[in-house]
Order: structure tokens, then sequence, then C-alpha cells
């Protein structure tokens, strides 16, 4: 994060001292500044110092022979010990640092290392108008030494915020006004071949030597980015630019030009010349955003290496505050033989205006050094949807997302294509109209003795493999149906069904037929969910010794290992505890299993793959009721060799149970009890014949990392669409690709999370959306703030 300091010295000077100094400090995040207060005392050593730094520093120029950009008068002082100078330049620097680090300032300095961070990047900016307290060396100051990151420039008390300008559009050049003054005995060559090195993004116009008019018509020509003048400069007549060797001219007398220049864009100046205090106090009224000169007369040398070094590593991508650092730092290695090398270049700044920024190359789009770079937003990114993707698992685990992931479940159930009916199953239904058949007088229940007998003939004869009686009978046969009694007691291939006790539900259970033996029993039980829907398959339990019901598997179950047995298929264990049919291993319900948190798993459950024909999961398989077998109206190839259950669809029995299906399209998608048990008995027998697949789930670890990869997706979507039509077009095919994976996976058998990856992909994106507009927001208060700010 970005911050900025203003620190404002007021009225004083350094022979009395600062009586009322107040620095602001300024987050990206809040566009409300916080202010301290404090003092700093006089130091009258300090121009003493500076003004025999600065005598001796001018005569090292004529004693060492350089070749400065700035003719000086003749220095008094000629003889210069290095020595000497040296030490000079270190009372200086301690006096300055002893000067800020004062007890009346300590309130100051220790607020600001309180609520600054040493990777944050930095403006630090000093309102003075104090030609002198310009002139200081500030980065001298230890703060700067610890907050690598941060940069000192220099503004006058008072400034204006701009009038929008023509910004620089996306995709446009950096354009730089290049004005090559005067070169007698300086070489302003090498400053234009740095220029002309620069990144295919810029168009440079270099004005070699120009007239007066010359120079005025190109301010005046088209909006510049960068004015850049290289050549003499004057200290006896301040802002005096000498443009060839005949002709110079003051900043004056450009002023209307320059005005316009700044209007229509001009964000940068740089004065690679000498005085370039004097200049700036020129331009300081016409309110330009930022300024770059040096502080003292410089060697030609210094003055192309720093150019050098400041235009790589700002066009290469860092911020102007950072490039100057960085340039200035590298003047160090040149101090040995020019001394004081790293403290000429300043920056002078009017803080009312963000400072340039050089666009990135290629797309053209900027590098907003303001809110994040590249490699930071990425790690912005990960943390985000890390965060995101924890939270949302956390909820998910709670149970907290169960409904919605249940409804999601039933969506992509209903979904699925069509399947056909089970060929190995045939439903005998007993509906309303059987109620009245001649055979049924006599019933007690569903189904008289009377007509299941002859019932029971006709699928004997018809040669049906395995039946199951879908049915509760738990009172004896009457009789007078002694051969009833006989087939309940000795028929292999029958199988009748009983009802657990439920103690929570306070039902005592319900008894199975007395003639049925226990091998041949199967529970009729099922586990609904909380609203209703049936979507477990109960497969098998162990019901408690007071149970009327002792069955140790449900009907379903029973029908389907009795078929398989025909084929040579049996049902065991595995070593894990796992039921194994054939060659497929039946996965238990766990607690916590794919959308199901915290679910009650009790007895050997596993979800319900329903099979489909017709979008209905009432034609599991073909169907007849129970006049048209007593009537012999069924074909021999519906029953031979199948599985026939022989139940209730008269909804008087009110025996119906909600399914998938249901999903608020009406009554007619409520499935019989006898449907109920085809669904299930077609599922256990598809997984093993034909390969269908279970419904099952990936491991928790899976799941995590599906989610979070949506999540951040959904953080780069917003990363890298500008527009909101971009970014809203984009989030709806990320959407689509979602759910038709999760759509593709379920019709494999794979429940893979959809609602919380849906979540993850919205909460990241939209949380990054807030925080980046947040950010944008406060760094145009951030701005705006100063002139409203009491000083």
């Amino acid at each position: 994060m970005n911050k900025l300091v203003v620190l404002s010295l007021g009225k004083g000077d350094l022979g009395n001292g600062f009586g009322a100094v107040t620095a602001q400090l300024w987050e990206q995040s809040d566009p409300n500044p916080m202010k301290f207060t404090g003092r700093l005392p006089p130091a009258p050593e300090i121009p003493e110092l500076y003004r025999h730094w600065q005598l001796l520093y001018k005569a090292l120029y004529q004693r060492l022979d350089w070749c400065p950009r700035i003719k000086i008068q003749e220095a008094d002082v000629t003889n210069v010990s290095e020595v000497e100078f040296s030490d000079l330049c270190q009372g200086l620097s301690n006096s300055i640092n002893a000067w800020l680090n004062s007890e009346p300032f300590g309130n100051i300095n220790q607020q600001l290392r309180t609520h600054l961070d040493r990777s944050e990047e930095i403006r630090f900016i000093v309102e003075t108008n104090d030609n002198l307290l310009r002139r200081l060396p500030w980065h001298l100051w230890k703060f700067f030494e610890d907050y690598p990151k941060a940069e000192v420039a220099l503004s006058a008390p008072e400034y204006q915020r701009l009038k929008k300008s023509n910004v620089q559009t996306p995709g446009s050049k950096v354009k730089i006004l290049a004005i090559l003054g005067n070169s007698q005995g300086i070489d302003t060559g090498k400053d234009r071949v740095f220029l002309e090195q620069l990144s295919d993004n810029t168009s440079t116009e270099f004005l070699v030597e120009p007239q007066p008019k010359q120079l005025n018509d190109q301010l005046w020509k088209q909006g510049w980015d960068i004015l850049f003048f290289a050549g003499h400069s004057s200290s006896k007549e301040k802002g005096l630019l000498q443009l060839n060797q005949t002709d110079a001219i003051t900043l004056d007398k450009l002023r209307n030009a320059l005005k316009k220049a700044i209007e229509r864009g001009l964000r940068l100046a740089i004065f690679n010349s000498c005085d370039g205090l004097g200049l700036v106090q020129h331009l300081e009224d016409l309110h330009i955003p930022q300024v770059i000169v040096m502080r003292e007369p410089v060697p030609d040398v210094v003055a192309q290496e720093f150019l050098r070094h400041f235009l790589t590593a700002f066009s290469g991508g860092q911020s102007l505050y950072a490039a100057v650092r960085e340039a200035r730092e590298r003047l160090q290695g040149l101090e040995k033989q020019y001394p004081c090398a790293a403290w000429l270049p300043v920056i002078c700044t009017n803080p009312a205006a963000e400072p340039m920024t050089w666009p990135e190359k290629g797309n053209g789009r900027k590098r907003d050094h303001s809110l994040l770079s590249r490699w930071h937003r990425l790690q912005t990114v990960l943390l985000l949807s890390v965060v995101v993707t924890s939270a949302i698992m956390g909820v998910r685990h709670l149970g907290m997302l169960q409904a919605w992931e249940l409804t999601a479940f039933d969506q992509l159930m209903r979904s699925r294509p069509d399947e056909g009916q089970d060929p190995r199953l045939l439903i005998v239904t007993i509906t309303e109209n059987d109620f009245q058949l001649k055979e049924q007088k006599q019933r007690k229940g569903s189904l008289s003795d009377l007509a299941l007998v002859q019932l029971l003939e006709k699928l004997k004869t018809l040669k049906a493999r395995t039946i199951g009686l879908d049915i509760y009978r738990d009172y004896p046969v009457d009789p007078k149906q002694a051969d009833l009694a006989a087939r309940m007691q000795t028929q292999e291939n029958l199988f009748a069904i009983c009802k657990v006790r439920d103690q929570e539900a306070n039902h005592p259970g319900i008894s199975p037929p007395p003639n049925v033996p226990t091998e041949r029993q199967g529970f009729s039980d099922v586990v609904k969910d909380l609203d209703g829907v049936l979507r477990r398959h109960l497969l098998a339990m162990k019901p408690g010794p007071a149970s009327p019901c002792t069955a140790p598997y449900g009907l379903s179950a029973q029908l389907a290992f009795h078929y398989l047995e025909a084929d040579g298929i049996s049902a065991k264990y595995t070593p894990q505890g796992d039921l194994q049919v054939g060659n497929v291993v039946f996965n238990r319900l766990q607690a916590h299993t794919g959308g199901y948190q915290k679910v009650d798993a009790w007895g050997y459950q596993i979800l319900l793959n329903y099979r489909s024909y017709h979008r209905t999961p009432l034609e599991v398989a073909p169907t007849v009721t129970l006049a048209e077998v007593l009537n012999d109206r069924v074909k021999p190839d519906q029953v031979k060799g199948r599985i026939v259950l022989i139940g209730v669809t008269a909804e008087s029995a009110h025996d119906y149970i909600p399914t998938p299906y249901s999903g608020r399209q009406g009554f007619y998608q409520e499935m019989p009890g006898v449907i109920m048990q085809a669904q299930m008995v077609s599922q256990i027998l598809s997984a093993v014949k034909d390969g269908r697949p279970l419904l099952r789930v990936w491991p928790v670890w899976g799941e995590i990392l599906w989610v979070w990869s949506w999540s951040f997706v959904g953080g780069i979507l917003v990363w890298h669409c500008q527009s909101r039509l971009h970014l809203g077009l984009a989030a709806g095919a990320a959407l689509s690709v979602l759910y038709v994976v999760c759509f593709g996976l379920f019709t494999q058998g794979i429940w893979i999370p959809l609602v919380p990856s849906v979540l993850a992909l919205v909460v990241t994106g939209g949380s990054l959306l807030v925080y980046t507009i947040s950010r944008a927001t406060a760094t145009v208060a951030y701005t705006d703030n100063f002139e409203r700010s009491p000083k």
C-alpha cells in the first residue's frame, strides 16, 4: 500500500526555529489523513555549515577541472582539501539528523514510524518556501535510511489541483519534448542517445540548440507528457535557459506556452542542468505536477548517469519516486571522483497532482502503481481466494449450505437424459379399480389372500425369477387359504416386507408375514432428508432386539441379491467393511459426503441414482395392474426371468414419497413406495450388471482444490476485465462452464461442489471488485483532499 507524508514547516527559519510543524499522513484506502504536530528548534549552525559546504563544493569544480553545466562565479576559496570537504559533509549530515531527531520534533518522528511500514512506498513531501531549507540534502535524514522505499520531494506551501487535462489514453505513446541547449563545453549528445534508446512506446521530438520562437511554437503545438532540458542555465539571472551560443530565454517569457502545455497534459519536467531550484520557482505558480532538478552545479558525467538510470527505472515500470531514489543512490558509485553526486537530484512536486506513471509496453495500459503491481495483485488474488475458500468450506462443513446444495443436486438429477426402463423388472400395481375386483372382497388390507394366492400362481406359471411383496401383511393367513400359507413358507423366490421399530419417530414397527422366514424378509424403511425428499438408499442396518422386524437388509437389496445369485454373483463385505456385489463396491455414505454435512448416516446408506424415462422416475420399469395379471392379459415375456414387485399405487393408500423430480412441479412427481423399491433394485442391478455408475463424491482435498480454483478464477476475471460489460460476460461464461462441467460429471456419477464453487467465484470476484474500486476511489480522493485539508 502506497502512502503519502506531507511535512509542513510553517513559519520560521533555521535561526529562530519552527513553532508549528505539522505532518499529515495519507493512506490510499482512506482519503482522510492523520495529522501530527510538533516543533523544530533553532539550528543556526546548519546555515553556516551549508554555506561553507557550498563554497568548498564550488571550489572543487575549479580545482578538479570538472565540466559543469553552469558557469559559476569564481569561488572565494582556492585551496580545497578533500579530507576537509569530507569532514564538512559528515558534519552537515550530523547536524541535519540532530535537528530532525530533536525532542520537540519527536512526536512527529515517532508517529510516522508507528504508522509507516518499511515495505511500503512512501512519498515524503516537505512544504517550504525557504530557499536554504530547499537546498538542504533532506535524504541524509536517517528516516530515509530506515525506510528504503521512501523518497523526499519539495513543495511550495500553496498549490492547486489541475483541471482535467488530455491525459494519456490507452495505447498512446509517451510524448517527450527534448531541448538540447547550448552544448559548449558539455556533451548533450549522450543525453540524446539515452532518450533515443527508450522503449517503443515513446515519441521524442528533439530541439537541438533551437531558436526561442521554435521552442515556443513546439510547446504550443501538441500535448507533451515530459519536457526535458539539457544544457547551460544561469545562476545569476534566475530561470534563464541558454538555448544556443547566442540566444537565451527566461521561463517568464515562456509562461503562456508552458501554461498551455501543462493544461494539455505536461506532467513532468526534467532539467538536467544547474540552478534547478531557481528554475522551479518560476514553474510552481503554474502548478506543474512534477519537476526533477539538480540542487547545485552538476558535473556532466553525473547529469548523464542520473538521466540514464532514471529513465531505465521509470520506463521499466517503477514509480517516479522509486525511480528517482534508485537513480540518485546509484550516483554514489561516482562519489570517489565526484563527491556528493548523490546529493544533487531532487523532486519538486505539486501534491495535488498524481505523479506520472509510465504506461506498460505493448497494450498501452497504464501501470497504476498507486494501486497494485502485477505480482502484488496476483498475491492478493491468491490470498483472497484462499481466505474465501476456507470460509466457504468452513460454512459448508457446518451444514449451512446443505439445503442449497441439495436443491442443486435435484436440478442436476432432473436435467439428466432419459435412460429408458429397466427390462429386468416388472411392477404389478394395485390401483383403486383393483380394490373392486371380486377376488378382493375378503381383503383385510390392500390385497386379499385369495387375490394373492392367484397372483403368485400366475407369476409362477409365467416363470418370474424373483418376487417382492411390497405390502404389509402382519396378520396370519386365512385358514381357508392353506395353499397361500404353504407358498409363503416354502417359495424360495418370494420376499416380503416389514418395518423396523423407530424410537425417534415413536413408531413401533410392523411385523413381517408370519409364514415368511427371516432370510426372505426385507425392511421397507427409507431415509428422507429434512425437506422430505428421498435422495438416499438404505441398503442394510442392524435392527434393535425389541423391533418386530429383524431383517438386516432392505427389500431392494434382498431382491437384487437373489436375482444376481442365479447369475453366479454373490454379495460379501470387504476387509474395510464395505459391501461388495460382484466387482462393484458400494461405498457407504459418511457424515460429511458431498453436499451432505453432519448427516445422520446410520445403517448402510448410499446415494440413490434415479433412473428416469419420459423425464420422470415413475416409469423406471414396465407396469401392469393386478387385474391384468389375474385376467391373463400379461404376456409371458413380460414376466419370465424378471424381478416382479407387487405394491399399491392407489392414492387412497397414501404411500407416496417426494423425489428430486418433484421440485415444485406437482403431485404427479411423487413416487409410490413400490416404484421407490423398483428404483433401488434397478440401481443395484444396473451397477453390477451394466456398469452404470453409482453416485460418488471427490475426497475432501479434491473438493477444496476444486472450490479454490473457481475462487481464483473469480479474482482473475476481475483483475483482467477492464469494463463492467466484459466482466459481466466473462463471469456469465465462467458460471456456464462451471455448470456444464458439474453436470457432465454428474451424468458420469460424480457429484462435485456446484454451489460452493459459485459462491467462491462470486464472493472472491465481488470482494476484489469492491476492493479495487474503493482503492481507485481512495486514490482520487487522496489527491483531491489536499485542498480541503487544513495545513
